[in-house]
């Protein structure tokens, strides 16, 4: 629907699907911002719808690698592009540009007349919440190294990877319908239409990465080319969620900006590479086992850091931005 509609205004090239891509995860954004106001809590938006919407490329990255027989290579370097760049760079930028408090500033608090007890209660339940997601992100990491340790990721290592997942998003729905029922919290009929709304956004950048992953396919020559699709795809995945770091960033929303990100990998590591090990394995390389060791250590420090300060000062983002480019580097220019 969407090429044809592109091709018959004359459209049809990658800068036009790229700003397609770009404007209606705008338009998601939007909408999911109406969908926290409508009732849905900062955490629960973070953790079960964004990271489907911002995750939906990479799914749909594999859905194309599987059906047009890609290198696995490509998609190991693509959920490790995408987990590295969402935890060091996605989450370092904000914390450099406003900073990371998930706990409240008591001083900002009494300006505005918050009741700080009630504050202090709800950051430290948003706390204990980040703080579970990390230890899932490092448990799901922990799994696919220790899959991967026999050199590969086979079928079986897929079906356990994809139960781990499903199993974490059981939880999560869980707990949102414990709080939905402990605050009387019911979902109008708005709630619905801009979950509708998300959905047709969903679908138009399907259409636009399955045109533009196609595209890319057919380049032979230089950097942008299929040679180095996983990484080019990687980037491309995240641009949705570097809207939405920034953006939440900027509205001082650090709950939706950490579980964003955190959920996010989830799509990745472990379901994207669960999916892909059911139809065919995944050789595990140098590369992506010294990815793993690199997460590991950053969710480490975003966890102990959450704990001792209350989210990440500008100091530490500086800090995960440089362990962003030290990452790149080794990965294509070492």
């Amino acid at each position: 629907m969407l090429p044809a509609l592109l091709e018959s205004l004359g459209l049809n090239d990658p800068l036009a699907y790229l700003l397609i891509f770009i404007g209606v995860s705008l338009v998601m954004m939007w909408r999911l911002e109406a969908m926290l106001d409508h009732g849905l809590e900062g955490t629960a938006l973070g953790t079960l719808v964004m990271p489907y919407c911002s995750g939906l490329g990479n799914l749909v990255f594999v859905g194309l690698m599987i059906t047009r027989e890609g290198a696995p290579r490509e998609v190991l370097t693509n959920c490790l592009v995408n987990n590295v760049t969402n935890l060091t760079l996605l989450l370092g930028l904000p914390a450099v540009c406003w900073g990371l408090a998930v706990m409240p500033v008591k001083a900002a608090a009494r300006k505005k007349k918050i009741p700080s007890v009630d504050t202090d209660t709800a950051s430290r339940l948003n706390r204990l919440s980040l703080l579970l997601t990390m230890v899932a992100v490092l448990f799901f990491t922990g799994a696919v190294w220790v899959l991967g340790r026999d050199g590969q990721l086979d079928q079986n290592d897929g079906l356990m990877l994809i139960g781990l997942f499903l199993f974490w998003q059981c939880l999560q729905v869980v707990d949102v319908l414990k709080h939905n029922a402990r605050h009387r919290i019911r979902y109008g009929l708005m709630f619905y239409l801009d979950l509708m709304v998300v959905l047709a956004c969903a679908y138009a950048i399907y259409q636009s990465i399955d045109w533009l992953m196609a595209w890319l396919a057919m380049q032979k020559g230089g950097f942008i080319s299929a040679a180095n699709l996983g990484w080019l795809s990687g980037w491309f995945m995240v641009l949705p969620n570097s809207v939405l770091a920034l953006y939440w960033g900027w509205r001082r929303r650090a709950d939706v900006v950490y579980s964003s990100q955190m959920g996010d990998g989830h799509i990745c590591i472990p379901l994207c590479l669960g999916l892909f090990a059911l139809f065919k394995p995944l050789p595990v390389s140098g590369f992506f086992t010294s990815g793993l060791l690199l997460l590991f250590a950053t969710i480490s420090m975003h966890g102990l850091l959450l704990l001792l300060t209350g989210g990440l000062p500008r100091w530490a983002g500086g800090v995960m931005i440089a362990a962003y480019a030290l990452f790149v580097w080794q990965g294509l220019l070492a």
